[in-house]
């Protein structure tokens, strides 16, 4: 059994095996959030995508090589590795889902120093998204 591979694939690196086991499966819960975030507007997919690459690079070389030449999963990735590309469209949603979740959690009545500290997330994370280059 020494040529065959299963799950995430040996190489040589400073991980244990529950490690890269851990990240493999994580990766995998990363791809679903991914492809639920890039079918509803409730929750950015690229977002979830990337991480999914990074966690198969040090997972499972050969499920990362999947990722980034999927059809629809992975010119994104790839867009983002390349030039931390984001799509203006993806941008807006993004920001957009944001700002719709903020009132949401305004109208539920969460206390006003949970809602400055996830202020300070959304602002933070929209600040550094509207500013990465879109082509």
């Amino acid at each position: 059994m020494h040529g065959a591979m299963t799950g995430p694939e040996r190489k040589s690196s400073s991980l244990t095996a529950p490690l890269r086991w851990a990240m493999f499966a994580l990766a995998w819960v990363c791809v679903g959030l991914g492809i639920v975030g890039l079918v509803t507007p409730v929750m950015p997919g690229t977002v979830f995508l990337i991480l999914a690459a990074w966690l198969f690079t040090r997972s499972s070389p050969r499920f990362e090589r999947w990722l980034l030449t999927h059809p629809r999963l992975g010119p994104s990735v790839v867009a983002w590795r390349a030039n931390g590309v984001v799509p203006r469209w993806a941008q807006l949603v993004a920001t957009g889902s944001m700002a719709g979740s903020f009132v949401l959690l305004v109208v539920i009545g969460l206390s006003v120093p949970v809602l400055a500290i996830i202020a300070a997330i959304f602002i933070g994370t929209s600040a550094y998204l509207l500013t990465r280059p879109t082509a």
